[in-house]
């Protein structure tokens, strides 16, 4: 059984005005097949046309495209017992 990864760079408050995409990006201690996901509030999110999920190695990364006021709040990523918000 592989040792749990941790978040080793956490998520860092972004500020975007209407039209923008946001960046929001995370580094985990290691490669992991673990579930890890994205959420906004408490939505689960998922890459599709208007947020893309990308993982490279240990870095992984949400970009909201074309962000709304309705995309305000709470940006957090969880990979088993841990989390970081922003």
């Amino acid at each position: 059984k592989e040792p749990a990864a941790t978040i080793v760079e956490k998520l860092k408050d972004v500020t975007s005005y209407e039209g923008e995409d946001a960046v929001f990006e995370c580094r985990l201690s290691r490669e992991t097949t673990q579930d890890a996901q994205w959420f906004l509030g408490d939505v689960p999110l998922q890459s599709n046309e208007m947020n893309e999920i990308r993982v490279q190695g240990t870095r992984h990364t949400l970009i909201l495209r074309k962000v709304t006021l309705e995309d305000c709040g709470s940006i957090s990523f969880k990979v088993g017992q841990h989390t970081s918000a922003a």
